[in-house]
């Protein structure tokens, strides 16, 4: 072999090395923050909320002028995975701190997990904090609708405050 094979072959090699690090069992502070974001949102579009979790907590630590945008998809990840509280308290964190669309963004998941919230609440008999989450997420999700209707384009949103209009005047 001449030398300028082996050096293909040898950073062929390396190449290949640093591709099986970026594994799940690889040391987190190995993989490129790249990498790192690709596991966290491949795992969210999977159903892998709590590895999805995991990792976009992870990544918060060193999101550095990226955090709102990981945050944003941590409160997504946190609402799918059904930590309803833990998703408002994500979610709002951002819309107190954000304008525009990414104050919409996140008033959407906010408001839909206080949404979900409230139908706990009323599932549990607590018509007093049910009515109190219902009021918090057709405020938020009205803002949303309002201010930037391009972020419902099927009309999920739309059908959701509807249901929350329909649970409110039932109270």
């Amino acid at each position: 072999m001449q030398a300028g094979q082996i050096l293909k072959v040898g950073l062929s090699g390396m190449a290949l090395i640093a591709l099986v690090g970026c594994e799940e069992g690889a040391p987190f502070g190995q993989q490129t923050f790249r990498a790192q974001y690709a596991v966290a949102r491949q795992s969210l579009e999977n159903g892998q909320y709590e590895k999805a979790g995991r990792s976009y907590q992870r990544l918060l630590e060193q999101a550095g002028p990226l955090a709102p945008r990981i945050r944003l998809e941590y409160a997504h990840t946190l609402l799918r995975q059904g930590d309803f509280p833990q998703a408002a308290a994500q979610a709002g964190s951002l819309v107190q701190g954000s304008t525009g669309a990414a104050r919409a963004a996140a008033l959407a998941v906010q408001a839909t997990a206080e949404h979900e919230m409230a139908l706990q609440f009323l599932a549990q008999g607590d018509r007093v904090k049910g009515k109190q989450y219902l009021i918090r997420a057709d405020k938020g999700m009205a803002e949303v609708l309002k201010k930037h209707p391009e972020m419902d384009p099927i009309g999920s949103l739309a059908a959701r405050r509807a249901s929350i209009k329909v649970r409110k005047a039932a109270l």
